[in-house]
């Protein structure tokens, strides 16, 4: 039946046919989709960082990497369903896709075709970056607006910041809390979210160096998304990668997290594996080894487009 909706879905978005996908969402729908797994390196197997989130018929969108778009678009979800946008913080390869997600969205085709506001929720700034991409693209919005007959509400704005933790988000038993982590000593605001619905929950760490916050808010969730980042002793010492690393979770230091907040599921994004032309990154057995040091639970290593049943704490589809 499941393979049924899914063909259904993809043929009525192919044509343009305007039944709303979240009819066909079922009330018990928990998952969790990597959209984009990467970092500001503009690979071609790994988006910037973006992470779907279904709760029940809400679809939530938590940063807008590189790529987020097209990621959706072969999920065959219409960019307008999307709804929230919640930010961790305002590094650009979080927030690069978030103009082509806003002004996108608004265009004609059965893909997109939003009639209301986009609503961004985010930390201190997130503000200032809406106004001042509304300003940026002013010119392309009046345009679309008198030759394309485009509705204004479509392209609207509605931010909402927040500067402390807490609820930021509570409608239809779908509540998203927010949680400050610790990304470094200027990169200030930077949050993490905790999404529960259904007596289920699912934890992103956010951009993040080794923080007893995200082990506090990720302790018994059913799954615990973690950045994370490595790289050989060879360049360690360098200064530009210092300064990353600094940054951001070594496996080490995400196993210690894993198993000090005991997750149901562990899964890694925000690979940020770093290299130079005569020094290989690690390998993914070696970051699963220098995670068991200290983790022995499960875990998975994330990749764009993997889905995760928060449910049951398991991996539902990867990437064909």
């Amino acid at each position: 039946m499941k393979r049924v909706h899914a063909f259904v879905q993809a043929f009525l978005f192919t044509v343009g046919v305007l039944i709303p996908i979240k009819v066909m969402a079922a009330e018990d729908l928990f998952r969790v989709t990597l959209l984009g797994t990467g970092n500001p390196i503009p690979t071609a197997d790994r988006f910037g960082p973006a992470t779907l989130v279904e709760a029940g018929s809400h679809k939530l969108l938590f940063d807008a990497g590189r790529g987020a778009t097209i990621r959706l678009y072969q999920l065959h979800i219409p960019l307008r369903m999307v709804d929230p946008l919640f930010l961790t913080h305002l590094h650009s390869d979080h927030t690069v896709g978030v103009p082509d997600l806003w002004l996108s969205g608004w265009l004609p085709g059965p893909w997109a075709k939003r009639s209301s506001p986009l609503h961004v929720i985010g930390p201190t700034g997130t503000k200032e970056l809406m106004d001042n991409l509304q300003r940026a693209y002013a010119a392309d919005i009046a345009i679309r607006i008198a030759d394309e007959k485009l509705p204004p509400d479509g392209v609207a704005v509605t931010t909402r910041e927040f500067s402390k933790e807490g609820v930021v988000y509570d409608e239809d038993g779908v509540k998203v809390t927010a949680f400050t982590v610790d990304h470094g000593e200027h990169v200030k605001p930077a949050y993490g979210y905790r999404i529960d619905y259904g007596g289920h929950s699912a934890v992103l760490s956010g951009d993040t160096r080794f923080n007893q916050n995200v082990i506090k808010y990720g302790t018994g969730a059913d799954v615990l998304i973690h950045e994370v980042a490595a790289v050989r002793p060879e360049i360690a010492s360098e200064p530009a990668v210092a300064r990353v690393m600094a940054h951001h979770t070594s496996p080490h230091d995400a196993g210690t997290v894993f198993t000090r907040a005991h997750p149901r599921l562990a899964v890694y994004t925000h690979f940020t594996l770093l290299s130079r032309p005569n020094v290989a990154p690690i390998t993914t057995e070696e970051l699963i080894t220098q995670t068991r040091e200290t983790y022995s639970g499960p875990l998975e290593l994330g990749e764009d487009l993997m889905v995760i049943d928060v449910v049951n704490a398991r991996i539902s589809k990867k990437k064909e």
